[in-house]
């Protein structure tokens, strides 16, 4: 089963709040990703990771008259914004559960788990083809 493993970050200003941290403790939080992604792969576990640009840089798009493009934003005072993602491969829910709880605890400033929110959903498989 595929999950994906989204990371929440919380209301801000629309720039990531972690461009204010130290050089070490960015660097610590950087390592504590890569470290993961590699555990991920050594497990068989990774499909693949993404961050994203901050909403700052976000556009809302929607189909105008004709299908142009329409749109709105960026909104940068959102209650909390998607910052990046995992999709794993894994066996159990229970185990992107853990998954998502190693990543929730990576480290901020002065090394303190940041505990952000991970929402875990399943990617869905198409629907039966017949044969």
């Amino acid at each position: 089963m595929r999950y994906m493993l989204m990371m929440n970050a919380p209301r801000g200003t629309g720039d990531w709040g972690i461009y204010d941290w130290s050089p070490e403790d960015f660097k610590a939080h950087i390592a504590f990703m890569h470290g993961f992604n590699k555990e991920l792969t050594d497990a068989g576990e990774f499909v693949s990771v993404e961050g994203l640009s901050p909403p700052g840089q976000a556009k809302l798009v929607r189909a105008g008259k004709g299908g142009a493009p329409v749109t709105d934003g960026p909104f940068p005072e959102s209650k909390e914004f998607l910052a990046g993602y995992w999709i794993v491969e894994v066996d159990q829910p229970e185990r992107a559960y853990e998954l998502a709880a190693k990543a929730s605890a990576a480290p901020g400033r002065g090394g303190a788990p940041l505990n952000m929110p991970i929402e875990v959903r399943q990617v869905m498989s198409g629907p039966p083809t017949d044969s």
